[in-house]
């Protein structure tokens, strides 16, 4: 896949996440969010000065994303394979390594 997001965009690969590392069981709770791993992102924002702003977030960082920021419009198909694509303002959570 040879695609780059935009500006502060961030595109992600949905995974399904019943367990934390440590084997804690997720509660339905946490089917407000969900999980993904950063596939590719933007180069970032430019402020009125023109300083670049990069995006925080890296290439194969696991990310949180509430599910009401995930809208169908923000799901998207590449090569038969589904991704979400937010905005870096709009994710939850980065898991730490």
């Amino acid at each position: 896949m040879n695609m780059k997001p935009m500006g502060d965009l961030v595109l992600a690969k949905e995974v399904k996440q019943e367990k934390t590392k440590s084997g804690i069981i997720l509660m339905e709770s946490a089917d407000n969010y969900v999980y993904a791993d950063v596939v590719a992102i933007g180069d970032g924002l430019f402020t009125q000065t023109g300083d670049r702003i990069p995006v925080t977030v890296k290439v194969g960082d696991r990310i949180v994303i509430h599910k009401n920021e995930v809208g169908k419009h923000k799901k998207i198909t590449i090569n038969d394979e589904e991704f979400v694509l937010v905005r870096e303002s709009e994710i939850a959570l980065i898991e730490v390594k």
